[in-house]
């Protein structure tokens, strides 16, 4: 049972390369169109962090008892990321003031989309506790949620300043940490699943730290009205994206 719970992981982890259809692109091209996929970023992480993530956290639980956990992730993420601005940028007058926010955004994210991982294998190894054909149709709902998700993280770290092919490195390891909840959910069933609702809801305060204290503002440097619509058509249509595939998969 380990090895196929294993198996279907590791085929949702490879789905975080969905990014590399993006390295056919000219680097130039790429850079034109990078704030319109920050802005899908943006309405995708929204939308998981409030209709996926913390929904999922208070269901069993109830949304008084998560909420807290919410506020925890964006006051943790924000340390981290005050965090990095000190240990990189030791002064406000720093040259690079710009550049270090735009890295800590890159990093923040890959936090935050490991937990979200790590609870993907906590659900899909939950599932096939449940019976093998749960869980390979709990790996197909996962696989389709993650398809865009995957893609929106991506353009986050591109965004950040990495180079493509470091972007889906990183991805990719942040990916892998689906393995880790598959295997601590399938060794210590009871306990992990008893701490998964406070972990869908830290995971859910970090991705709305990222997309509204990050992401938004740097998209209102823009001061194009076309481009500004564009953003504003990419981030709501990465909002109803996500949001029509909770829809469908819990229909």
């Amino acid at each position: 049972m380990l090895f196929t719970i294993l198996i279907a992981v590791l085929i949702i982890s490879l789905i975080s390369f969905v990014g590399a259809l993006t390295l056919c692109w000219k680097s130039e091209k790429l850079k034109h169109f990078l704030d319109t996929f920050v802005s899908f970023a943006a309405g995708a992480m929204v939308a998981a962090a409030f209709l996926d993530l913390l929904p999922e956290a208070a269901r069993d639980v109830g949304l008084e008892t998560v909420a807290p956990y919410v506020l925890v992730g964006i006051i943790v993420f924000f340390v981290v990321e005050r965090f990095f601005y000190w240990y990189h940028c030791h002064n406000n007058d720093c040259k690079d003031h710009k550049l270090v926010r735009k890295k800590s955004t890159g990093f923040l994210s890959l936090i935050g989309d490991g937990v979200h991982n790590f609870m993907d294998g906590v659900t899909i190894t939950a599932a096939f506790l449940s019976g093998t054909s749960v869980g390979w149709l709990a790996t197909l709902v996962v696989a389709l949620h993650e398809i865009p998700q995957e893609f929106s993280d991506f353009n986050v770290l591109i965004f950040s300043g990495m180079k493509p092919s470091r972007a889906l490195f990183y991805n990719f390891l942040s990916a892998l940490t689906a393995i880790a909840g598959a295997i601590l959910t399938y060794l210590f069933a009871k306990t992990v699943s008893t701490a998964a609702p406070y972990l869908l809801a830290f995971g859910a305060g970090g991705f709305a730290y990222i997309a509204l204290a990050d992401l938004l503002p740097e998209l209102h440097h823009e001061s194009s009205v076309k481009k500004g619509i564009t953003q504003l058509i990419m981030f709501i249509l990465g909002i109803c994206i996500i949001g029509a595939l909770i829809v469908w998969l819990h229909e």
